[in-house]
Order: C-alpha cells, then sequence, then structure tokens
C-alpha cells in the first residue's frame, strides 16, 4: 500500500498528488493536520530518515517557533514540536512499501513507480 503523508493545501503535497493521479498509482491521503500523527510512526520514520530530514525549516509554521527553541532545536524538540505541529513536517512524505521519500519531484517518482 501506498501512503501520502501530507497537508491538502501544501502546493507541493497537491503536486505529488496530480502527478499520483495522472499516473494511476493507487494510493491513500493521510492529511497531517486533520487525521493526527502518532508518536510511533514519527519515531520510525526519525529512525529512517533522521530529525533533520524530517523538519522543514522553510515554512511559516518554523517561523512562528520561539527564537530560543528554533535555536537550541535537537532531536527530542524537534520530535516534540512535529507531534505538536505536524505541518513543520517537511512534505509530502511519501511511504511505498519500504521506501520512505520525503519532498516532491517528477522524475523520483517515476522512478519509484515506472
Amino acid at each position: 500500500m501506498t501512503t501520502l503523508y501530507g497537508i491538502a493545501s501544501c502546493d507541493t503535497v497537491k503536486k505529488a498528488r496530480r502527478w499520483l493521479d495522472e499516473h494511476e498509482v493507487e494510493y491513500r491521503f493521510h492529511d497531517l493536520r486533520r487525521d493526527g500523527l502518532d508518536r510511533e510512526r514519527l519515531q520510525r520514520w526519525e529512525r529512517r530518515l533522521g530529525w533533520e530530514t524530517l523538519l522543514n525549516r522553510r515554512g511559516t509554521t518554523w517561523r512562528g517557533l520561539p527564537e530560543a527553541v528554533r535555536a537550541e532545536i535537537d532531536r527530542g524538540t524537534a520530535l516534540t514540536v512535529m507531534l505538536q505541529q505536524p505541518a513543520i513536517i517537511r512534505r509530502p512524505l511519501l511511504e511505498h512499501g519500504h521506501t520512505l521519500r520525503v519532498g516532491f519531484t517528477s522524475d523520483g517518482y517515476r522512478a519509484l513507480f515506472g
């Protein structure tokens, strides 16, 4: 099963969903804001990708964090913030079999799905 994690209003998530639809890839969309995120799943992602890869330092959620939190961010703080505010996770995050991919490029998806 393929699951795409993200936020429905995110432009990059929209591009990924459009690509999957156009290429008739069957998938389930999991909206991190609406559907939430459990600690076990986040920890599994972090073990495979690292917290630095998961943390989106470009978005408004990151910029909205207090400067003291941003300046002292570490694994524990990052995971806590991701659970409290899943919009801070880089997206989309695609889980396809044993593959876990962050971000979207049409070339990357084409390589994965053929």
